[in-house]
């Protein structure tokens, strides 16, 4: 099987021109620009005729994610850690660096954290920083821009929840472990969600909450020191190496295909009549561990075996969501196959890995 991002780039326009969704003409700052969902989000806005502005440090994202993007006369990248202040549309100011030919900006898309679970013990500082301090300084920059403010917060905010609450809707309110080794990523980004609604409710400011559920597709990161599930799980079928499980399998995954994801996502940052609302978005088809490791092996005919490790602490028993509210809000529902997305992932890390 051959694939092209650009093919993906190009359904997720055609979707949106179907709801007749365009960002053309508007000057839009993604954090986290470089990164696997963010780089995403800046191919579609500049083929669509917005002004993409790319902020990133490289701390997780990829120069390759945007490089074909640099010579756009619609796109600018700016190289710089979002947990310090950065100022667009001031020529001085003493507390950051400043920006001062960028005058207005309609959007702010914060998307800018460290998710890759390994990271959580080796980057916890970093990760907390741009959940909160980087939270707070996008807001101050939508606020200052009277822009629309928009959050990729995660499903981690759930934290382990009881059986009756999954699939887990938006009204629940989590169980999770301030002191455990996730509490990191788990709490910032409760605490960013605080951010955004004490912004919303002093300032009056326009706020867009979603809560990502695993998503998955080209362009994810792969390496045994992040931990992420789908693309580990492909590198080792493709090398025939052991499937590495941790815990006995049974877990559950909600696995959602980049395409879907991102135009959930537009779509609710386009939709001018919902604002101050958190929404799911992700796949409501639950599957355990063992059968996604089960279907790379039978997708890639790999010789691979599957080993089980200890289950780390505080890993969530299950993960699915509860996507009524997407639906009725945002006419918005996944429509690729987990079999379908694993297919165009496995083909690009075939050609790039």
């Amino acid at each position: 099987m051959s694939y092209e991002i650009k093919d993906d780039i190009n359904e997720i326009i055609t979707r949106l021109k179907k709801d007749e969704i365009s960002f053309a003409g508007k000057t839009i700052l993604v954090t986290g620009g470089a990164g696997f969902l963010g780089s995403w989000i800046c191919d579609v806005l500049v083929e669509q005729g917005a002004y993409c502005i790319c902020l990133d440090n490289f701390s997780s994202g990829q120069p390759e994610n945007v490089l074909h993007l640099m010579k756009r006369n619609n796109f600018r990248f700016i190289n710089h850690d979002i947990s310090y202040p950065i100022y667009f549309g001031f020529s001085y100011h003493p507390l950051g660096i400043c920006i001062g030919d960028i005058k207005k900006i309609d959007i702010v898309m914060h998307m800018a954290s460290r998710a890759s679970p390994f990271e959580f013990a080796k980057e916890p500082i970093s990760i907390l920083k741009s959940n909160t301090l980087g939270t707070m300084n996008t807001l101050g920059i939508a606020k200052f821009h009277n822009a629309i403010f928009f959050y990729t917060s995660t499903s981690e905010v759930y934290g382990n929840p009881p059986k009756d609450a999954v699939p887990t809707s938006e009204g629940y309110f989590g169980h999770v472990n301030p002191v455990g080794p996730r509490s990191c990523y788990d709490e910032s980004k409760r605490a960013g969600e605080a951010f955004v609604k004490a912004y919303e409710l002093q300032h009056q400011m326009r706020t867009k909450i979603v809560r990502i559920f695993n998503t998955s597709g080209p362009r994810i990161r792969y390496g045994p020191e992040f931990g992420r599930v789908v693309p580990n799980f492909i590198h080792q079928a493709i090398n025939d190496e052991d499937i590495t499980i941790f815990g006995d399998g049974s877990q559950t995954r909600s696995f959602i295909y980049v395409v879907d994801e991102i135009e959930g996502l537009l779509k609710y940052v386009h939709n001018d009549e919902v604002i101050g609302e958190v929404i799911n978005i992700g796949n409501d088809k639950e599957y355990t561990i063992k059968e996604l490791a089960e279907i790379i092996v039978e997708l890639t005919n790999s010789n691979s075996k599957i080993v089980f490790k200890p289950l780390p602490i505080d890993d969530p028993i299950r993960r699915c969501p509860n996507i009524q509210k997407a639906k009725e809000i945002l006419n918005w529902e996944p429509t690729i196959s987990l079999q379908e997305g694993l297919k165009k992932t496995i083909a690009w890390f075939k050609t790039n890995e």
